[in-house]
């Protein structure tokens, strides 16, 4: 058997991991785009390094588009295996990948504007919405802790991973030449005790393990230190300098952890009397998911929502959510103070790009970053320090804002709490451990750290490297 790391390599985003068997079975554990390099990102995302059509299984470990959004392009690249995931990843998916197809069908229209000046001809867009649309038809939905038989050699069972809603570690079985092989995908592992998620879960023995990296050389504050230091940027930002406060947030998880958060501080009549705005129509969408998933919330939301009578801990006097593009250009001409939570959690795209480029130059107002942001992209331009200007759609911008970040918001564990978590194995049957999904110079971290803890055989992976696993 054959492992192939053809995404997250010494990298963070564009997960996707092709195992193939003995019996030349290929499966992909996720399919994840690459994110936030600008025009680099195209190709990397086109040049996959593997035929879709030769794909037998995708199984899915979470709904994020760094691990699902190249699905649609695989589907129009000749893939019609099966897709396994979580009942909530699976409805999840059924927005994002749509929307995730209406944003290349916008990128590039803009593109081939710039080509048409250049007279250049035109180009295609990686993959459109009825792509995605039909992707959707080739998913199949799992329980947690429910063990899934693909086939006689090849079984799955999924464990709550605590990253986002319906987001899990993968652990795989497969039967070879009458020996079985288990292998463990913890993808992205969330912190010990979520905003608003059920708890981790630990996961079964495995004999390789994969896990990731992301915050390999960060340790985040505690919970109550991060709502205190929340509760002062809304308060300086909104109540003292009268300005707003734009936070760029992944639509998925992130958005629904910050109004859940608001929504407690409204609970505690702590909030300031100010409008609060989720410019985000997959944010909306997604909340709605959300709604429907309330068994996966933990006890401390469904105490709040026993102990105060709010049936809707994502819905609260003064939170306005809005999907129609005119009702987010409003907000620009609204000099009042107010919260704006939009995506991208990058800044990389989406309505968020627009909010940044009109109130960046305002001394009263504060960007804050909520998650990680790739070296690349505008998210982390923002945080340099003592940045002047910066360009955003070509147009070079005074940065006069404040621009901060709170990481305890981030779906990441820190090193330990990561470390933590795969501590659930025995390291002495571990034949070796794979660490993706970090930049090179944190996983070099990460991995001195895994082995003073007493991990060994610890590997990773270059892009398209390749092990033999026995």
């Amino acid at each position: 058997m054959k492992i192939q790391f053809l995404g997250a390599a010494r990298e963070v985003t564009g997960s996707k991991i092709l195992i193939t068997t003995s019996a030349n079975k290929k499966i992909l554990l996720d399919c994840g785009m690459f994110q936030g390099k600008g025009l680099e990102t195209d190709s990397m995302n086109r040049n996959i390094g593997v035929d879709p059509a030769e794909i037998d299984h995708i199984i899915l470990s979470h709904a994020h588009i760094d691990h699902s959004g190249l699905i649609p392009y695989f589907y129009k690249k000749g893939f019609r295996g099966s897709i396994i995931c979580t009942h909530a990843t699976r409805n999840l998916c059924t927005i994002m990948l749509p929307d995730s197809g209406h944003i290349q069908e916008l990128d590039i229209k803009w593109f081939n504007k710039k080509r048409a000046k250049q007279k250049l001809p035109p180009v295609s867009p990686i993959y459109a919405v009825p792509d995605a649309e039909k992707s959707l038809k080739l998913f199949i939905s799992v329980d947690y802790n429910r063990r899934f038989y693909i086939d006689d050699h090849i079984n799955v069972k999924f464990t709550n991973n605590g990253h986002m809603l319906g987001s899990s570690v993968v652990n795989l079985e497969i039967n070879e030449n009458g020996k079985k092989i288990k292998i463990a995908y913890t993808s992205d592992i969330g912190r010990p005790t979520n905003h608003i998620l059920q708890s981790t879960q630990a996961f079964p023995q495995a004999d390789y393990l994969i896990t990731e990296s992301t915050y390999g050389d960060r340790i985040h504050e505690e919970m109550d230190e991060m709502e205190e230091e929340f509760y002062q940027i809304i308060y300086e930002t909104c109540v003292e300098k009268q300005g707003k406060l734009i936070i760029p947030s992944f639509a998925i998880g992130r958005t629904q952890e910050i109004v859940y958060t608001l929504n407690k501080f409204f609970n505690d009549k702590k909030l300031p009397n100010i409008d609060i705005y989720v410019d985000s129509p997959l944010a909306v969408n997604a909340t709605d998911i959300f709604r429907m998933h309330l068994d996966h919330l933990n006890d401390d939301v469904k105490e709040e929502m026993r102990v105060e009578n709010d049936k809707d801990p994502f819905g609260f006097n003064r939170l306005h959510y809005i999907t129609k593009a005119e009702d987010s250009k409003k907000l620009n001409d609204d000099k009042r103070p107010c919260i704006i939570i939009s995506a991208s959690g990058m800044a990389e795209a989406g309505r968020i790009k627009h909010h940044i480029s009109n109130n960046i130059a305002n001394p009263k107002n504060t960007i804050l970053i909520v998650g990680y942001c790739t070296p690349t992209s505008l998210g982390a331009k923002l945080q340099e320090q003592g940045l002047k200007e910066i360009s955003i759609f070509g147009i070079m911008h005074s940065v006069k804002a404040k621009v901060t970040r709170i990481e305890s918001f981030s779906g990441h564990g820190d090193y330990r709490e990561m470390a933590e978590y795969i501590s659930c194995q025995d390291k002495s049957l571990l034949r070796k451990t794979f660490l993706v999904h970090g930049d090179y110079s944190v996983q070099q971290h990460y991995k001195t750290y895994l082995e003073s803890r007493g991990f060994n055989n610890i590997e990773i992976p270059a892009q398209g490297e390749e092990f033999e696993l026995i």
